[in-house]
């Protein structure tokens, strides 16, 4: 019979059978090593989003690395320089004197009323107007402190370099219409009569109903509302988002058609001499010009236009309002609105006409013999 067979096992040799393999140690870095590779992974990433939102510097007009001076102009209180342009009759001969606020995207050279006004007109009744680049446009001077006293004050100025007496008149044209609510705020004892045509509303202005506001708003094109929310909330990447290519920036600087109405797109061969000179409107740079100008536009005022009081409460002068009824730019129900909380301003509604009502023939005439032969 068969026995078994006892083996004895070693303490030794049983830990070795029953001990597990050990696996490799992955490499580690220590905790403070790695906090500061974070760090400076992080400070590395905020240099590089500085560098990108930043505006690259602007090339003021008659210095070395700036375009060229071509156009007459005059030396502010601050130093800036701030050219112009002169139309009508001789300004020593003249009736009417009319300084005009050109808009956005524009310069001295886009004076609507003066270059569609007849002749007839002109020198019958002896209108001269002046037209300037506002600041950062066309030849004028970069204001980085630009305010909204400070552009009514550099209109106030350029009257009284140019002599024009203790009153002169204002024109405004869409962001010049705006303009021209900071001359009522700031010079109406230097008025003798103004005009807002198609003046742009800033949707934050308290005293706009929210419901307006909000119903205007909605009726933007999506890429412009959040140019204008930009603009407003956070100034500071206003040019980035402009300019960067990951999703549209704002319509109107890039010519959409969707923001023009049927009457404005048949408007537009009449505007085709603005090639001549396309090229010098933003010549300085971007920034100060069309950027800073919605800076200012959207952001928060230090008052509000529907607070404003009758400047000439004895009727010595008078305020006029334009606005088409179907301007895709501007909603003419905010107009309405300001119209309405301001009774002592004349407001013309168009029917049928949009933002560019002013090139349509004999416009020019009407608004400017309204203003002028107004009692």
């Amino acid at each position: 019979m068969a026995t078994g067979v006892n083996r004895k096992i070693s303490a030794a040799s049983a830990r070795a059978h029953t001990r597990r393999a050990k696996k490799p140690n992955s490499p580690q870095l220590p905790s403070g090593i790695l906090g500061t590779a974070l760090a400076v992974l992080f400070i590395v990433f905020l240099a590089w989003a500085y560098k990108v939102i930043q505006p690259p510097p602007h090339k003021i007009c008659g210095t070395p690395d700036g375009p060229p001076i071509t156009a007459p102009r005059i030396k502010l209180r601050d130093g800036r320089h701030l050219t112009y342009k002169e139309h009508g009759v001789p300004k020593d001969a003249a009736v009417y004197k009319i300084i005009f606020v050109h808009g956005f995207d524009s310069c001295r050279h886009d004076a609507v009323p003066a270059e569609a006004l007849s002749l007839d007109i002109v020198e019958d009744m002896g209108i001269y107007i002046v037209s300037f680049d506002r600041p950062g446009y066309g030849e004028s001077d970069p204001d980085p402190n630009r305010t909204l006293k400070s552009i009514a004050l550099d209109i106030e100025e350029l009257a009284d370099q140019l002599v024009l007496g203790s009153k002169f008149y204002v024109v405004g044209f869409s962001m010049g219409g705006q303009v021209v609510w900071n001359c009522l705020k700031y010079i109406p004892h230097r008025l003798a009569g103004v005009v807002l045509v198609a003046p742009v509303i800033n949707y934050w202005w308290p005293g706009l109903p929210a419901n307006l506001t909000t119903e205007a708003y909605g009726q933007q094109n999506i890429q412009d509302q959040w140019a204008l929310r930009v603009a407003h909330y956070l100034p500071w990447l206003t040019y980035w988002w402009n300019t960067q290519q990951w999703f549209p920036g704002s319509g109107v600087i890039y010519g959409s058609v969707h923001v023009l109405s049927r009457e404005d797109q048949e408007l537009l061969p009449k505007m085709s001499h603005r090639k001549s000179y396309r090229a010098q409107i933003r010549q300085q740079g971007d920034y100060e010009s069309i950027h800073r100008d919605l800076i200012i536009g959207f952001g928060n005022w230090e008052y509000s236009p529907l607070d404003l009081e009758n400047p000439f409460p004895n009727n010595e002068a008078s305020v006029h309002i334009w606005h088409g009824d179907d301007d895709q730019m501007v909603p003419v129900t905010l107009q309405r609105y300001i119209a309405q909380k301001l009774p002592w301003i004349i407001y013309h509604e168009l029917p049928g006409s949009g933002h560019l009502f002013p090139y349509a023939d004999g416009m020019s005439d009407t608004i400017m013999k309204t203003l002028l032969l107004a009692k």
